[in-house]
């Protein structure tokens, strides 16, 4: 089974799967922690076993990972980082075996192109996958938000990303943005039947594609087709996302 195809099924029905964490940025910021404490619940670990790869940030990995791992830590959780930086770490079978037994796997913000790069049809995804259907929680925040979804929007358009969760893109940073401009924007500019998410910084979308439900200080907007609306903190989202 090749990757793409791996990522479309991944969330069928029956299978048992942990969930997704869509995080729109500033991650391990004071205004997060509520957030965080329940990514690390629903992984159903105690204390939860975070797995901080910092791939994104180019320009500071070592600070992101650090910063994640004291963050997750005062929370209770038992936090280590996985310093991957890029591809040649995703291919490479110590860093693959260390994401066994984690209960989150969380991708700090930064490049999202890199990280699309370091990520795609590697073995690291593969192996990451496969923990997320034993039950792992899989968090990304920002760049790390932006990779899971099928398509990602940057300066040239859309491109294809990972598609871990299909039919869906996510706006990072979203706390700025007009909803009227940006739904004008999305119809005449994204991919077709695709729910766009607009995800406020320090808030997340958490769960699985038809359960989400928004976690955290900020509000998502969701858009489908020519309709936008706004979910805050504990609102689940339209069912059909």
């Amino acid at each position: 089974m090749t990757m793409v195809s791996f990522c479309n099924t991944f969330y069928r029905g029956d299978r048992m799967a942990g969930d997704i964490g869509l995080v729109g940025g500033e991650e391990f910021r004071v205004g997060c922690e509520e957030m965080d404490r329940e990514i690390m619940r629903v992984s159903g670990q105690q204390p939860a076993q975070v797995l901080v790869l910092p791939t994104a940030a180019v320009t500071g990995p070592a600070k992101a990972a650090n910063d994640g791992v004291a963050h997750f830590g005062g929370l209770g959780g038992d936090a280590r980082q996985l310093m991957v930086l890029d591809r040649t770490q995703s291919l490479d079978p110590e860093y693959i075996s260390a994401v066994g037994g984690a209960g989150v796997v969380y991708f700090t913000g930064g490049n999202p192109d890199h990280l699309l790069a370091s990520l795609k049809d590697s073995p690291l995804l593969t192996a990451i996958l496969k923990t997320v259907e034993r039950g792992t929680v899989l968090a990304g925040s920002s760049a790390g938000a932006m990779v899971l979804g099928s398509y990602m929007r940057r300066s040239g358009g859309w491109i294809e990303a990972l598609g871990v969760v299909p039919g869906v893109a996510v706006m990072a940073h979203h706390e700025n943005r007009d909803p009227a401009e940006t739904s004008r924007e999305i119809q005449t500019q994204a991919p077709s039947g695709l729910a766009v998410l607009g995800v406020d910084a320090r808030t997340g979308c958490l769960g699985k594609p038809g359960n989400w439900r928004v976690v955290g200080s900020g509000k998502v907007t969701v858009y489908q087709g020519s309709e936008w609306a706004v979910y805050q903190s504990g609102d689940t989202l339209p069912s059909d996302v």
